[in-house]
């Protein structure tokens, strides 16, 4: 892995994929340019008689000074209406990844550069410090790990997510956590501290249990039956756990959904939920190459299946539908979900975050009160 130490600055590399580069262990098999550039870029053969070195794409991280640590949303989709990214791109390259085209407005691609190209935000956590501490915040549970996963392999170097935990374990602030990596449990002593006062809950997202399909569409994300392992592990220091069987991949993975909140439920995890595949903007392409590439004989049936979900088109971004989808198929694999809640004995969304034990922690240099 590369590591860049300077302010956020990068290069968008060309579209296509380099002669004699080996994309051993990544899911996107494009750079195509994103939505907002002007001109691609295609590599090509320039004539010249000289053997190209074979060399596998390797991890870059760059660093970029936070200027704002909360993000706020009006989603009526979602349970949440804030959140925190301490990185932008994610390692794991999930092929189907929706937060794929948040590269675009960093002039990178939502393909091989999301992967690769990744951006640390060391310093964020100090950021969330001042903004808690503003007279106009009210307090409501952040959700992270909602676009990129903050346990993803930078972040054993970088410990980002760790320092965020511990200013929110500071103030006593409420916490969802959505992670699918396994250094979730180096800090298994900060969020059990705080689930056992009700201000954390996590979600383990599986989306198979086909070890072999789960490393073509999710290369370096843990293995199926490690992350189940997350959920005991977690589950056994007294922290809720959710799995998120998402997103279920209709004629590739729906098969599974009831297997795999059963195994969810077997390592400890109290709820369940499962959200149908999204293809937004760029993802729809790039997901669309990657089936062609891989499972040619099901890329019809699946994205048949797809547009019968969106109502024709391979996505549809209205409030209400997006994370849900709409028609016959939509409707059973709720109802199939439902049944196996009821079944496992399951609960579907998180437990509510207790908001009143939120307080000021003294700063650093504040004289202590005399009594």
């Amino acid at each position: 892995m590369a590591h860049v130490p300077h302010p956020f600055y990068l290069c968008r590399m060309s579209d296509s994929i380099l002669p004699g580069q080996r994309l051993r262990g990544r899911g996107a098999d494009t750079n195509r340019a994103g939505r907002f550039e002007a001109t691609s870029r295609e590599a090509y053969d320039d004539g010249w008689d000289i053997a190209e070195e074979d060399r596998t794409v390797r991890t870059e991280v760059r660093e970029e000074r936070p200027r704002s640590a909360i993000n706020y949303n009006r989603s009526p989709d979602l349970p949440f209406d804030r959140s925190i990214n301490p990185y932008r791109g994610c390692e794991h390259g999930c092929v189907y990844c929706y937060a794929r085209p948040t590269h675009s407005y960093l002039n990178l691609s939502p393909g091989l550069d999301f992967e690769t190209r990744l951006v640390a935000r060391p310093g964020i956590a100090s950021v969330l410090d001042s903004e808690l501490r503003k007279a106009a915040y009210r307090v409501q549970p952040i959700a992270i790990g909602t676009n990129t996963d903050p346990y993803q392999p930078v972040e054993q170097t970088y410990g980002i997510m760790r320092q965020v935990l511990g200013v929110l374990a500071a103030f006593r602030h409420p916490v969802w956590i959505t992670t699918r990596g396994t250094t979730v449990e180096r800090d298994i002593d900060l969020i059990a501290p705080l689930a056992a006062q009700g201000l954390a809950a996590v979600s383990i997202s599986v989306t198979t249990l086909d070890d072999t399909l789960a490393r073509k569409m999710e290369p370096r994300a843990p293995a199926p039956k490690r992350r189940l392992q997350m959920i005991e592990r977690l589950a056994r220091a007294g922290i809720p756990v959710r799995i998120q069987v998402s997103p279920l991949i209709p004629a590739l993975t729906d098969h599974e959904l009831e297997s795999v909140m059963a195994a969810g439920r077997d390592a400890g995890a109290r709820y369940a939920n499962s959200i149908p595949l999204r293809l937004p903007l760029e993802v729809s392409q790039i997901f669309q190459d990657w089936l062609q590439a891989t499972l040619p004989d099901r890329a019809a049936r699946v994205m048949g299946r797809v547009r019968e979900l969106h109502g024709g088109k391979t996505y549809d971004a209205e409030f209400g539908t997006r994370m849900r989808g709409q028609g016959l198929w939509a409707d059973l694999i709720h109802r199939r979900a439902d049944l196996a809640r009821k079944r496992l004995g399951l609960g579907e969304g998180l437990p509510p975050l207790r908001t009143d034990l939120f307080a000021l922690p003294p700063k650093a240099g504040d004289q202590l009160a005399l009594f």
